[in-house]
């Protein structure tokens, strides 16, 4: 027991044990940081708790109609789609939407702190055109030069094109300018390599 200063009444000095059972709901360990009971980041826990426990039924006006857009704008396109300022829950809501299907793939790039911009690729109408320009070059056996393109849209094609036995990719340019050069091939890539394991004999 203690006492009071000013009444000269003894005061009840706390109890650590009651402290304990007596800790507000969700409070912070400062061992874990996270609240009691939740995981350390997840959705049931720490700074993220409860961001996405949306119905997801919930309609969305505004990702309703931007979503519409895109896919309008991507029936003929090859160029991605960039959308800046949107927030985590309609970020979301966006890559969802096109989760299911191998002709549209989302990216969400960090730009800096809390600045983050989705973009939407049209994949499928890329390797179409990919296709179509690799025939070009097969039929005139001449180098066919795509548009400058970003990393990911590099990987696509060149990725797509590897199984055309009778064409060559290569990156060429910089930064901006780094674009695909399509050539057809002398040999296929499988006659190619027969001949290299001849000459190693």
């Amino acid at each position: 027991m203690a006492y009071d200063n000013m009444s000269y009444t003894k005061v009840k000095e706390p109890n650590m044990e009651e402290q304990k059972k007596e800790k507000p709901r969700g409070y912070r360990s400062r061992r874990t940081g996270s609240p009691r009971g939740g995981r350390p980041g997840g959705r049931s826990g720490g700074r993220n708790n409860g961001r996405y426990r949306r119905d997801r039924n919930e309609r969305n006006p505004k990702i309703e109609a931007l979503i519409k857009r895109i896919k309008e704008e991507l029936v003929d396109s090859i160029d991605p789609i960039v959308i800046p300022e949107l927030n985590a829950y309609e970020r979301k809501l966006i890559h969802r939407e096109f989760d299911n299907t191998s002709e549209v793939v989302t990216k969400t790039y960090r730009l800096g702190d809390n600045d983050y911009e989705l973009r939407v690729y049209p994949v499928g109408n890329l390797k179409r055109y990919a296709q179509k320009k690799a025939d070009e070059a097969i039929k005139t056996r001449e180098k066919v030069v795509l548009p400058h393109m970003s990393n990911y849209e590099r990987f696509v094609v060149h990725d797509y094109l590897k199984g055309i036995d009778t064409v060559n990719t290569t990156s060429e340019g910089e930064d901006e300018d780094r674009h695909i050069v399509i050539e057809p091939a002398v040999f296929g890539r499988g006659l190619r390599r027969i001949i290299k394991k001849i000459r190693l004999f």
